[in-house]
């Protein structure tokens, strides 16, 4: 499955979603995340933040689109992150 991972979380716990975020997914821009996940490990990751966040406080929204046929990225502006290319997938 193909994820895209949004989050807005604490000044406190930024660095720590950040570097999780990272070690799943690739950065590509400010707090945004993406990439390929096996079930398995995109039910590691959401186990992981859940143990990161404040439920109270935090947000992360997470889309799961199960097939990228019909999908494509466009960039505007100043590539951030771990990409410096349009991605089509």
């Amino acid at each position: 499955m193909f994820i895209i991972l949004v989050y807005d979380v604490g000044v406190k716990r930024n660095a720590k979603v950040l570097k999780l975020c990272r070690r799943y997914l690739t950065w590509v821009q400010n707090s945004v995340f993406e990439g390929e996940l096996s079930e398995g490990k995109y039910k590691a990751l959401k186990h992981e933040l859940r143990h990161l966040i404040d439920e109270e406080d935090d947000s992360v929204l997470i889309y799961i689109l199960r097939t990228t046929r019909y999908s494509k990225r466009e960039s505007l502006g100043t590539p951030k992150g771990g990409d410096s290319t349009d991605l089509v997938f």
